[in-house]
């Protein structure tokens, strides 16, 4: 299978998407709560671009069966239930509801890449999972990275390392390009410490000095969940069957 990896969406050229999966990876943190959220019981997750998106579908919903959530420069939007922590999508609060998320890069980046094949969303908390969903499918492959601000987040690339270094133990046969390399031989040489990796990049530090320490320690955790989100007609939901 061939392997492309985008260090942010941008750079995505829709013709690399058609007939492959698409798999979103925006560690910090909106994919690390969509996971988290999806496996603590939360009916179904819907993605979008912008604020005002989200609150006009809220009228669509009858009160008490969907939340509002997410953030703008990692700070939780007025009026919103939920901000983009993953801590705060507990069982308690997410079963059962349909939570509207809004956040800077990673709904952006699931919506930019809509045309795929398949999208599927990616971190290290599921990276186990997405690895062997994709070896279970044989096809082309495009990891899309969120980044920070349009730029490159060394965070993505390392989880998007972990799920080729994964690949590779399944013995998939893999023609990656140079950002795959790249990603696969970065996370091999921090595989027994990811923080240490992370301790110096910029989103990981801005995230710390915004108080987010715990969220951050949180989201870098290996293969916690043997679950894969699936985006699909505009909603995300636990891939079934795999």
């Amino acid at each position: 299978m061939k392997i492309s990896v985008y260090a942010i969406p941008a750079s995505v050229e829709e013709r690399e998407l058609k007939e492959r999966i698409a798999v979103v990876v925006d560690v910090l943190r909106a994919a690390s709560t969509i996971v988290t959220a999806l496996n603590n019981g939360c009916k179904e997750i819907v993605p979008t671009a912008e604020i005002e998106e989200a609150i006009m579908l809220a009228k669509n919903y009858e009160k008490d069966t969907f939340l509002l959530g997410g953030e703008r420069n990692a700070v939780m939007i007025d009026g919103f239930d939920l901000s983009n922590s993953p801590h705060e999508y507990t069982p308690e609060v997410v079963e059962g509801r349909t939570i509207l998320m809004t956040t800077t890069n990673g709904t952006r980046a699931i919506r930019k890449v809509s045309d795929a094949k398949e999208v599927i969303i990616g971190s290290f908390l599921n990276a186990g999972a997405v690895a062997r969903y994709i070896w279970q499918r044989g096809v082309d492959v495009v990891f899309v990275c969120a980044g920070t601000d349009r730029k490159f987040s060394l965070d993505d690339i390392l989880a998007v390392g972990a799920m080729l270094d994964m690949l590779e133990s399944m013995n998939a046969e893999m023609e990656m390009d140079d950002l795959a390399l790249v990603s696969l031989h970065l996370y091999r040489s921090y595989k027994g410490n990811l923080k240490k990796a992370l301790e110096s990049a910029c989103h990981y530090k801005n995230l710390v000095r915004a108080g987010f320490e715990k969220d951050v320690d949180y989201c870098v955790k290996m293969d916690l969940f043997p679950i894969v989100p699936v985006y699909k007609e505009g909603i995300i939901k636990i891939a079934q069957n795999f």
